[in-house]
């Protein structure tokens, strides 16, 4: 069973979409801010990381440079609200292999989570 680390500062986003990947077979991990996720994915090394951009402590964008620096094949998909081109070319420049807006739609991150890890 694949497992995705959960990356929002806001426990109410964690948690919904927790509940929607368990309920899809997915395990889940959860980090609050930037910083937790860098070192949560070091310790469990998850198949898949949905990161918030707008974090305190250590944003997204920091986030996944630093996952990306330690394992250049990490699966991060960016997730915020801020859909501007310039934040979602960041995002990929920081190393993130997708971008989500939200609000979230179930399906757009069940798509997500098929077609990088299956």
């Amino acid at each position: 069973m694949a497992t995705v680390l959960v990356v929002d500062d806001a426990a109410f986003m964690r948690m919904r979409v927790a509940k929607l990947l368990k309920e899809n077979g997915y395990n889940v991990e959860e980090a609050e801010n930037g910083l937790e996720a860098v070192e949560k994915y070091s310790k469990i090394k998850p198949d898949m990381v949905l990161m918030d951009i707008t974090m305190p402590v250590m944003d997204g964008l920091e986030a996944v440079a630093e996952i990306t620096k330690t394992d250049p094949g990490a699966k991060v998909v960016m997730c915020s609200a801020l859909g501007q081109q310039n934040t979602v070319m960041a995002a990929i420049k920081a190393g993130a292999k997708d971008f989500i807006v939200k609000p979230y739609q179930p399906d757009k991150i069940l798509s997500s989570l098929k077609r990088f890890i299956g």
